[in-house]
């Protein structure tokens, strides 16, 4: 007969806990939060102390009666959310509900669903810790005050539908001022001058680095035609050969934004995807035999903190795996990046060294395999000995004027040998080796490469790009980054192109009337100070009203004045060419969540829409009538088909070219892998790189 129970949010978490404490408990899911401000009204008593007015979120009455039903039937209930200020407010909420004194130990957490931490947890339950539901309540509000006092004023000024956020703004802007950035780039021109050198029939390259002893930058052709005619016919001597050996340190182990970011670049996950897997990962897997299990530590963290018996588990592994040579002298202690870090949990590792992604890939779906695998090596690698490389660094003098030339070699993979970290432009890392060189040999000139270059501006955002920035910023926290770039999609204020974050007319125009007239929302500085003062009421150190009343007192202000001052702004849509096929009105340009698309002006009386399409310049391979042209699928994703459809059903999600396969004839596609770009065939297993 069980006499405890135990509310968690998830039915796979409770699975899995299930398991471990056995008949005498019984497991119910809250399905998430129970209670939330109203979705129809502000909810929030601004004048007695911003008093929140919960209700019972729809929808959640009958599991509310169920675990009433279960609590009638037990001495004890112990509430197991999340551990962190989200599940501290639910356990808050419940507790509310089943009447359980916050006061009493009914608070159990644990970093990790495995058995010892869980029945470690239930044995040191705790109350409810205030200063983490207070946090959480603070931020709710003050979110709540901002969207729901400025998205109204913006429906009546602008257009119904429109919204505003304090982070997401901010987000916003960030695109929009990297956009600036790139719209107001000038190009300056510069030059290199390449030189192929050999020695015992041995072929590498060497740079120009200057002249007289000095470096020298070429901006122009003069000045290049001017070094190659003082280099022409000259010999190529080696001044100075460098060697040494360079030691490289893994990258530490998984935060919650550095995951993200990783999973962007190799995986090609969106931060949204990343943490809904990573979830999975965490509340358990069915693996066979040993049944439903948590194969990861907490997802949602910015410590990069590892237990000493997650440490000596690794170090037990890494030295039967590959060797003692392989294990660090002294364990690897990495440290918190930024002062405001929260260290309560640990960095994002496995919960098992031991499971190794092979021996789990039978029970995973792809992607929980594929983030397993990323979130297991990149721990494994944290844990393991430096990689050495051999480096040479060559100073060539050819009549007064200097090339330089470098290369390394691994001489010991250390933990290059499990994983390598990705970096934001793909770029695969490729380690050339010089041939062997002495001061005073003689080389041979091969080839002289001078070549044009103009300097580039900033790149767009990538998702990983806008999560490393939103970190460094301090602008929100581990929970907060994947759905403020949903939220920003969704509300059509930027659009992804090429992966890349690119401001829609919408968006710009409401960030312009946000810096008129609530510049502080706006303010990097500000939205980092307010994230600063959330983790002090977590902490204990301020009180959550307090905080609040300072925000709202001048917040008020602006509001006032822009409720007089801001004018109102008609925006008429961009009509295109193309006529409505059903009632043969104009097509107008409207803005989606997955960049513009073709809407009928006659909407609401006709709905009809289209796609914009893109030909990109290639003849249907199958009715050799019609044009190739980019589409998106109703998820966003880009694939091409034949502009003659329905009549030709021809579609790819790979870019078709009119290029033939030499060995069978089928056209060849556009494929993509680390290295760039590369033409498959079709049809058979022709590869051209």
């Amino acid at each position: 007969m069980a006499d405890s129970l135990v509310i968690v949010e998830s039915p796979a978490k409770a699975k899995t806990i299930s398991k471990y404490l056995g008949k005498k408990f019984i497991v119910k899911a809250s399905m998430g939060h129970v209670r939330d401000l109203p979705k129809s009204q502000i909810g929030v008593e601004v004048e007695n102390q911003f008093s929140p007015k919960y209700i019972t979120i729809r929808g959640k009455g009958s599991i509310l009666k169920e675990l009433k039903d279960a609590r009638k039937k037990v001495k004890r209930v112990f509430l197991a959310a999340d551990p962190d200020r989200e599940g501290e407010a639910i356990a808050w909420h419940l507790a509310h509900y089943l009447d359980v004194s916050e006061k009493e130990s009914c608070r159990v957490v644990f970093n990790e669903i495995t058995k010892e931490a869980v029945k470690d947890a239930f044995k040191t339950p705790r109350p409810i810790n205030m200063d983490l539901v207070n946090a959480q309540q603070a931020r709710r509000i003050l979110d709540r005050l901002v969207g729901y006092k400025i998205s109204p004023l913006l429906w009546k000024k602008v257009k119904k539908g429109l919204s505003a956020g304090r982070v997401q703004s901010v987000t916003v802007k960030l695109v929009i001022d990297r956009e600036n950035e790139i719209n107001e780039f000038e190009p300056k021109e510069y030059w290199s001058i390449t030189a192929v050198l050999s020695i015992h029939g041995k072929t590498f390259e060497a740079k120009f680095h200057g002249k007289d002893g000095k470096k020298l930058e070429l901006n122009s052709e003069t000045e290049v035609n001017e070094i190659l005619q003082l280099i022409k016919d000259a010999q190529y001597i080696v001044k100075n050969v460098k060697e040494k050996e360079q030691y490289r340190n893994p990258a530490k182990p998984f935060t919650t934004s550095l995951l993200q970011q990783e999973a962007a670049r190799k995986l090609n996950y969106r931060a949204a995807k990343t943490m809904q897997v990573a979830q999975q990962l965490y509340e358990g897997v069915n693996i066979g035999k040993g049944g439903s299990v948590g194969l990861i530590t907490y997802m949602r963290t910015d410590s990069p903190r590892i237990s000493p018996f997650a440490q000596e588990e690794a170090k037990s592994y890494i030295k039967e795996k590959f060797g003692d040579k392989f294990v660090p002298n002294t364990p690897r202690v990495y440290g918190k990046k930024n002062s405001n870090a929260q260290d309560a949990h640990e960095a994002i590792r496995p919960t098992s060294t031991l499971r190794d992604p092979a021996s789990l890939k039978p029970y995973l779906s792809r992607d929980q395999f594929r983030l397993y695998k990323l979130i297991w090596e990149r721990f494994v690698a944290s844990q393991m000995a430096s990689a050495i490389l051999d480096t040479m660094s060559v100073d060539i003098e050819v009549n007064n004027t200097t090339f330089k030339a470098s290369g390394s070699k691994i001489k010991f993979q250390g933990f290059m040998k499990v994983y390598v970290e990705g970096n934001d432009e793909g770029v695969k890392e490729d380690h050339k080796f010089l041939p062997e060189l002495k001061s005073g040999d003689v080389l041979e000139n091969n080839k002289i490469d001078p070549k044009q270059h103009f300097t580039q501006p900033p790149p767009r955002y990538t998702e990983a790009r806008l999560v490393k920035t939103l970190e460094e910023l301090g602008i929100g926290r581990p929970s907060t980054f994947a759905p403020t770039l949903d939220t920003i999609r969704r509300r059509g204020y930027v659009a992804l192109e090429d992966k890349k974050f690119v401001p829609t007319e919408m968006g710009e125009l409401v960030i312009q009337l946000m810096e008129e007239f609530f510049p502080e929302i706006l303010n990097v500085e500000f939205t980092a100070n307010m994230e600063e003062e959330l983790d002090d009421i977590e902490e204990g150190k301020e009180f959550w009203v307090n905080v609040l009343e300072e925000f709202y007192s001048p917040f008020k202000k602006r509001l006032d004045v822009a409720e007089e001052e801001m004018k109102e702004i008609e925006i008429e849509d961009e009509v295109s060419d193309e006529i409505c096929e059903k009632c043969g009105r104009h097509f107008v340009y409207k803005m989606g969540r997955f960049g513009k698309f073709l809407a009928c002006s006659g909407f609401p009386d006709c709905r009809n829409t289209k796609p914009i399409v893109k030909d990109i310049g290639v003849t249907c391979p199958s009715c050799n009538k019609g044009q190739i042209v980019e589409r998106r699928s109703k998820k966003g994703r880009v694939f091409y088909g034949c502009n003659q459809y329905p009549e030709c059903e021809f579609v790819s999600w790979d870019k078709p070219t009119d290029i033939k396969c030499p060995d069978c004839s089928a056209h060849l596609v556009e494929k993509r892998n680390k290295k760039g770009t590369y033409l498959k065939c079709s049809n058979c297993d022709y590869k051209k790189e």
